[in-house]
């Protein structure tokens, strides 16, 4: 899992990584977090000008006593570790968009703009939908061949966000959780209202009472859908499960969230369910 997010932050582009979108002051701020079957956790939030924050995560996970490090405590550790501090630069494409984007300095999210994830034994090559990129946010939940579950998360955040927002994909319970005797949960979207949900865990708490992968997504879907009542059209959010069977499912607020699924003998891409047809 942290093989697999990592090709999505080796691109440059305007999407998840260094190539992405800045915040609304220019800066890109990068979140990530790594989860396995045994609890064990690690995470970064609001850490710059390092290539790959889930990799800075599971060493956060592997030689701390800690689960989340952000800002410069998260770089100056992230450097020690050995992580080479990239130039502080917009790529071409997120310096265009920055550019337009001051013009009118207005912030408003777009629907599928973070909604790419990924469920697999390996690494993927992103996609594309509608001609337009659609993976701000990258997560991947797997099984391996023992049955022991883990997940990964990593993103730049909502573009043109204010200097310090942090959204869910490294939090613990929001953007990813792993629980090694039900499944795992990976969330994209708009994180504030993932995050009053506790949405991964959540998802994973229905499993554990009996629901599939799919309908557990829904289930947490529906709780979003009640609480922001006529504003849910505005949003979206997904989730992506899988089960320690091996079962997946995925559901979301809108059409347009998509989801590779890769194993042993398949690589396609599914179009969830959602809320709105």
């Amino acid at each position: 899992v942290e093989r697999g997010v990592m090709v999505t932050e080796d691109e440059i582009n305007c999407c998840v990584g260094l190539g992405a979108n800045p915040d609304r002051d220019g800066f890109v701020t990068l979140d990530a977090c790594i989860m396995d079957h045994q609890f064990n956790c690690g995470s970064v939030a609001f850490l710059e000008r390092i290539k790959h924050p889930v990799s800075v995560a599971r060493r956060v996970m592997e030689k701390t006593p800690h689960v989340m490090l952000v800002g410069e405590g998260a770089q100056q550790f992230a450097v020690a570790e050995g992580f080479k501090l990239e130039p502080q630069e917009l790529s071409p494409d997120a310096k265009k968009a920055y550019e337009k984007w001051l013009q009118n300095s207005k912030y408003e999210p777009q629907i599928n703009r973070e909604n790419v994830e990924n469920k697999g034994h390996g690494p993927f090559a992103p996609s594309q939908i509608d001609g337009e990129w659609n993976h701000d946010t990258i997560g991947m939940v797997a099984i391996d061949s023992h049955g022991q579950l883990g997940g990964s998360c990593t993103t730049s955040g909502m573009g043109f966000k204010m200097r310090g927002r942090l959204g869910d994909s490294p939090i613990i319970g929001a953007g990813l959780y792993v629980d090694g005797e039900v499944g795992a949960c990976t969330a994209t979207g708009q994180g504030e209202d993932v995050i009053r949900v506790a949405g991964s865990h959540s998802v994973v708490e229905m499993m554990r009472q009996g629901y599939g992968p799919e309908l557990a997504c829904r289930k947490i879907i529906e709780r979003i859908v009640k609480i922001k009542g006529d504003d849910v059209k505005k949003i979206q959010v997904a989730f992506l499960a899988i089960n320690k069977n091996g079962v997946v499912g995925a559901y979301a607020i809108h059409k347009g969230f998509s989801y590779a699924l890769k194993t042993n003998t398949t690589e396609k891409l599914i179009a969830a369910k959602s809320w709105f047809s």
